[in-house]
């Protein structure tokens, strides 16, 4: 199933399946380890588009609300 990071619950992660942005925030997100084919965990949220918190490997990352919302993620069933 595809989710955007934003429609991840805390603790639930899954595989980056696409981008949907321009080239400079794809190159944004390749500086920072989010890339497709890469596990990634939302650790949080803030309330009323705040940042999200995810985890890539052994790093945490706070992105914008705007960028998570173009990031999609294959959640698997199990």
């Amino acid at each position: 199933m595809l989710k955007s990071l934003n429609d991840l619950h805390p603790g639930e992660s899954g595989i980056v399946h696409e981008i949907r942005g321009g080239q400079g925030m794809i190159s944004r997100l390749n500086a920072l380890g989010i890339r497709t084919g890469k596990r990634i965990t939302k650790i949080s949220s803030m309330l009323l588009h705040g940042p999200v918190t995810v985890q890539i490997d052994r790093a945490k990352i706070a992105i914008g609300f705007g960028m998570a919302a173009k990031i999609f993620v294959e959640v698997g069933e199990g």
